[in-house]
């Protein structure tokens, strides 16, 4: 699902997947339902997590991500039949969270026609309290996103 061929308007994000927008995302109004893009973040960011290792953390401690918001602005329908791509980017690193800004781009207008953001607690879920974001899940994001976080 993640894609090295990215669209030039997603250079700057660390993760990229790629996903065909199906019939059924569609809805009585001939367009993609509003609640896909929510999914089509969703996907990006377990892609993202996968590579900083918070899924590795979750299987091994108990440990891991539990999403605390999310938002999308919708700025062009989409339409079957598309591709869209769709970004992650670290924006913001707190003592227990990690905010992220999303991107989705169509193939088909070569645009972005979603964009948002969302914020994940690193959540330990035998207490079922914010755990702080580990060290080594700091210095992966860091990595990945080629910069560091204060």
């Amino acid at each position: 699902m993640e894609t090295e061929a990215k669209h030039e308007l997603l250079k700057p994000f660390g993760v990229v997947i790629k996903i065909p927008v199906q019939w059924g995302d569609q809805d009585a109004f001939g367009h993609v339902n509003n609640t896909v893009p929510h999914r089509w973040f969703e996907s990006a960011r377990i892609a993202l997590f996968g590579r900083i290792g918070l899924l590795d953390l979750y299987r091994d401690e108990r440990r891991g991500p539990i999403l605390a918001a999310t938002s999308c602005d919708y700025l062009r329908q989409i339409n079957f039949p598309d591709t869209v791509q769709i970004g992650i980017r670290v924006v913001r690193i707190g003592r227990s969270s990690i905010g992220f800004e999303h991107a989705i781009v169509s193939e088909a207008q070569g645009a972005v026609v979603a964009q948002g953001t969302s914020t994940t607690v690193v959540f330990d879920y035998e207490s079922n309290k914010p755990h702080p974001v580990p060290q080594p899940i700091r210095q992966a994001i860091e990595a990945l996103e080629g910069r560091t976080f204060e």
